[in-house]
């Protein structure tokens, strides 16, 4: 059974950097994408960044792009997502998330973990 925990959120000033973690077990992970997800207060739960875990090839909502580097470590089997040049709109409690690469949908889910940018 997959299990994701993540770690690192927190309270950040308007245009710092935070980095995010994301421990992954029960699984080997190479043929799974990862993914960080992200929900705002009244908000629908939204899309922030990929990575597939072999090849390490990523994609990012374009809302982040350019300010966020999704990362991973096999050997930690730990997913990072590092995010730079943060802004208040990126307050949201941050999710990891992971699929097989045949699935269409993510199928496990971490607790989620807070993150709060102040102005």
């Amino acid at each position: 059974q997959v299990q994701l925990v993540e770690s690192g959120g927190g309270l950040v000033q308007a245009g710092g950097s935070l980095r995010l973690s994301c421990l992954a077990s029960g699984r080997t992970f190479s043929s799974y994408l990862m993914g960080w997800f992200r929900q705002a207060p009244g908000k629908e739960r939204e899309f922030v960044a990929s990575i597939n875990w072999k090849i390490g090839s990523t994609y990012y909502a374009d809302s982040v792009k350019g300010r966020f580097a999704i990362s991973r470590d096999s050997a930690k089997n730990t997913v990072y997502l590092q995010m730079n040049s943060v802004k208040p709109d990126d307050t949201a409690v941050y999710y990891c998330a992971a699929r097989t690469i045949l699935s269409n949908e993510y199928s496990d889910w971490g607790q989620g973990t807070q993150v709060t940018v102040s102005s």
